[in-house]
């Protein structure tokens, strides 16, 4: 496997919103979260729906990504998601 990774972000049984980082296989990834393979945040909060993903070709700007997007608001990540470039510009004036 190369150097990279994905970031994603899963939508969970009670709505809210996980950002993760994966160096595997993303479809591996989303089947161990449904599965609960892993105690933590989506554990309890299954299943998930995959619905965003991006690869990075350099495992820290994903971690970097996820650790930005982490700290988003849900609108502002569901923004991002969704392309509204506009909208997600908004947000940010409003948090500084």
């Amino acid at each position: 496997m190369s150097d990279g990774a994905y970031l994603y972000v899963v939508k969970c049984s009670d709505e809210s919103l996980y950002v993760g980082t994966t160096r595997t296989s993303l479809e591996a990834r989303i089947a161990q979260h449904n599965a609960g393979t892993f105690a933590g945040y989506t554990h309890s909060r299954r299943p998930v729906q995959l619905i965003f993903s991006e690869w990075f070709d350099h495992v820290t700007d994903a971690i970097a990504a996820e650790r930005k997007l982490k700290g988003w608001s849900r609108v502002k990540k569901l923004a991002f998601i969704r392309g509204d470039f506009t909208k997600l510009q908004t947000l940010a004036k409003r948090r500084s």
